[in-house]
């Protein structure tokens, strides 16, 4: 059956010589797919730029129920990112988020919150300058959709437990934060997109906020392993 619906790629990958194996968050949830001959000489409609990190497409497709890989028929960017792909702070954020969520979606169940959510946030960082703190904010938010998001009561507890994702009022046995790093978690939590810009981490807070974070999705989502793009992604905010 063949469907058009939205996608975000979230990776691809060279199968054999002229074929492209492509792993994207659609419409539908998650959804891997084959397209062949993009890399032949005899070039369709279809190029390899479509499936960077993130894209947005349209896309049409021949889905079969009793297959985990599908076939693209045809497809179109359905966002065009206008700043991502020249600046080279928004391409590694990209890379890294990319990263994330090909280790944190595995659901072919249909999302539309979690959908809307990846495609709007996208859009904010292609639009808006003030992006050295998106990463932290949308990493956050994501945990709402997997559902892990920390609790947001007793905000005025001196511990957080990351295992048990609540505020308390005596010492965790586990893992947790408190003092500093307490301090940074709570600011991110009263934050949002469009007040993001008033959020002043130097590159040591949001580095420690980047490994807060890391180390509550390593404990909540199984099998979870940080980017191997976390390096670049230093490197960039250092």
């Amino acid at each position: 059956m063949v469907v058009t619906n939205k996608a975000i790629v979230l990776s691809s990958v060279k199968y054999a010589d002229n074929d492209l194996i492509v792993k994207c968050y659609t419409e539908l949830g998650i959804k891997s797919f084959l397209v062949k001959r993009i890399f032949s000489r005899k070039k369709g409609k279809l190029s390899p730029a479509f499936f960077m990190p993130l894209t947005q497409l349209e896309i049409s497709a021949n889905y079969h129920s009793n297959r985990t890989l599908h076939f693209i028929q045809d497809a179109s960017i359905s966002y065009a990112y206008s700043s991502i792909s020249v600046n080279v702070v928004k391409q590694t954020i990209v890379i890294f988020l990319s990263e994330i969520l090909c280790k944190s979606l595995h659901e072919e169940e249909v999302n539309e919150q979690l959908f809307q959510y990846l495609e709007t946030s996208l859009i904010w960082l292609d639009t808006n300058d003030e992006v050295s703190n998106f990463h932290l904010l949308f990493l956050l938010n994501l945990t709402k959709h997997l559902g892990f998001h920390p609790e947001n009561q007793n905000l005025e507890y001196p511990f957080f437990s990351l295992e048990e994702g609540r505020f308390l009022n005596s010492i965790p046995k586990n893992d947790f934060i408190s003092d500093e790093k307490l301090t940074y978690l709570k600011s991110l939590l009263g934050i949002n997109f469009v007040r993001l810009h008033t959020l002043k981490f130097n590159s040591s807070e949001r580095q420690a906020v980047l490994d807060i974070l890391l180390r509550y999705f390593e404990l909540h989502l199984t099998g979870f392993k940080k980017p191997k793009s976390l390096a670049i992604l230093k490197s960039v905010f250092e």
